[in-house]
């Protein structure tokens, strides 16, 4: 047991800009401008956004753009990636687009590596073409960016402008045991992919806290843990709304994957048991009910663990809902009685 306490945790977002039944892309990207207005405004740490392919349901393919819009429409919240599937990608042209959007919004933008490949297969290869097995890089990659980042660069015959120079903080972002390794190696912070791939979860951090080497950028290890949260004013209404998230992964056990749907009355309709199983298998970590549930499901989590942070992503279908669920979560870490919205 940790001595981390749940009002000592930062907290944050994981937007996969979801576009829902009845919408468009459109009207997602005003959906996760919206929120994260409101996360600013409640104490939000960081709202990123995820580089996914080849799927109707998350428009947030053309992350570096989104990041922008976001950072454009907030004044003060630290955007950024969770993340840029770097082996999809030259170190140098990402180096290129967050000098950019560095120097656009600077001092508020975070830059998390993965080295997944976001999508299926197929979509890898036409993605990667020849650099199919690039993920062997990954670690080389991310030595590439920082030294386009570095100022010591200015000689090199290719240089990053703009990026060169500039503090744009890397993570290492991961659902295996795998990417707790190579963030220990080189002194990043690590968050990991909680929210769908909890089986390696706990060996992961120890592996990345016992191995961990101090750098330049990170003197003590730094864990983000990525969790599912559906909060409302009863146990009931989250998982009510929560059938549209099981749907959704429901999609991704089957390969039948459509538009974030719409809330169920009863998810046993739709699905075995053994479908059930393996969805609920990735949703070990899922903080759904009232703020009072959350609060205390959610203060266990943190004295067992010890991470230095939790990443919020909620696939709630109705916007209001969305945004209601938002503003308890943050009311929950801060022991504050719940606003109206409108406040």
């Amino acid at each position: 047991m940790s001595t981390t306490k749940l009002s000592d945790i930062k907290y944050s977002i994981l937007d996969l800009a979801p576009v829902v039944q009845g919408g468009t892309p459109g009207t997602s990207f005003k959906s996760s401008l919206e929120v994260a207005q409101l996360a600013e405004k409640v104490g939000y740490t960081r709202y990123w956004f995820a580089e996914h392919h080849n799927m109707i349901s998350v428009a947030s393919s053309a992350t570096s753009i989104l990041i922008g819009y976001v950072a454009g429409g907030t004044s003060k919240i630290r955007v950024g990636s969770g993340g840029i599937m770097l082996p999809n990608h030259a170190p140098l042209i990402v180096a290129e687009q967050f000098g950019t959007l560095e120097s656009l919004y600077p001092g508020r933008i975070d830059l998390g590596l993965g080295r997944a490949p976001g999508t299926d297969q197929l979509t890898a290869l036409a993605i990667r073409g020849e650099n199919f097995n690039a993920v062997q890089n990954f670690p080389k990659d991310i030595l590439r960016l920082q030294t386009f980042f570095s100022a010591d660069n200015a000689n090199s015959k290719v240089r990053a402008n703009p990026g060169e120079g500039l503090d744009i903080p890397i993570w290492v972002l991961g659902s295996s045991t795998d990417s707790a390794k190579v963030a220990a190696a080189m002194g990043l912070p690590y968050a990991f992919a909680s929210h769908f791939a909890p089986t390696y979860f706990r060996e992961a951090i120890k592996i990345y806290r016992d191995n961990f080497r101090p750098s330049d950028q990170l003197k003590e290890p730094y864990v983000i843990s990525c969790i599912n949260v559906i909060a409302a004013d009863t146990d009931p209404e989250a998982e009510r709304l929560a059938t549209s998230m099981k749907q959704m992964f429901l999609g991704v056990v089957t390969g039948r994957r459509q538009l974030l749907p719409p809330p169920v009355k009863d998810m046993d309709a739709i699905w075995s048991p053994y479908e059930e199983e393996a969805v609920m298998q990735m949703l070990a970590y899922s903080f759904v009910g009232s703020a009072e549930t959350i609060k205390n499901k959610l203060g266990s989590f943190i004295e067992e663990t010890g991470v230095d942070e939790v990443m919020a992503t909620s696939p709630i279908f109705d916007h209001q809902s969305r945004m209601y669920s938002v503003k308890l979560f943050a009311d929950v870490i801060r022991k504050s009685a719940y606003a109206p919205l409108n406040q």
